[in-house]
């Protein structure tokens, strides 16, 4: 079990993302530098790098925290995103829910995908890989259902998401996240 945070740096920890959040919606990625992070939060930039030890540290706990949530959802939250739904449905609210941390994130993670990977990226992508792996097995034990889940998992992944979220389309995009996985979920 990790140790308990201590409230202070508990405090300096949200400042910090709370800070980098804002300079990252209202000036872009170029703004987010340590210097002008710490500055905001009313951090010395020391605390940062200790925390968070690099730029791409900082920015992948970003992408973390909206990743964590999901997981956390994925794993003891309500049906049918949580368990007790069966596959298909579980299947369908994850997609729907990962396009919708993916879109909501869309400048975070593109400036993110462009940092060195981080230790933590591959704990979150085998997650994911198995979460969905699991539910394709139950739901369609006819697919290989890792390569599947792989593949459509790299559909959030490619250029076509910031693509159409850029051309006012999220809504059509969620609606053809849905209908692709749909129609995996569907048997011969």
């Amino acid at each position: 079990m990790a140790p308990k945070e201590r409230a202070d740096a508990a405090r300096n920890r949200r400042a910090i993302l709370d800070a980098t959040a804002a300079l990252f919606a209202e000036h872009g990625a170029e703004a987010v530098t340590m210097d002008r992070v710490a500055a905001a939060a009313g951090v010395g930039k020391g605390t940062i790098f200790h925390r968070f030890g690099s730029r791409a540290g900082l920015l992948h706990e970003m992408v973390a925290e909206s990743a964590v949530t999901l997981m956390a959802a994925v794993a003891d939250g309500p049906p049918p995103l949580g368990p007790g739904a069966p596959a298909a449905d579980r299947l369908l609210a994850f997609f729907d829910a990962m396009a919708r941390l993916v879109i909501d994130n869309l400048a975070l993670m593109e400036v993110y995908r462009s940092v060195p990977p981080h230790p933590r990226t591959e704990e979150f992508h085998l997650f994911w890989r198995d979460h969905i792996t699991a539910l394709l097995r139950e739901a369609r034990p006819d697919l290989d259902a890792e390569t599947v889940g792989r593949l459509l998992m790299d559909g959030l992944a490619g250029q076509t998401v910031p693509d159409m979220v850029r051309a006012g389309s999220a809504e059509r995009l969620l609606a053809g996240v849905d209908q692709h996985v749909r129609a995996v979920l569907r048997a011969p």
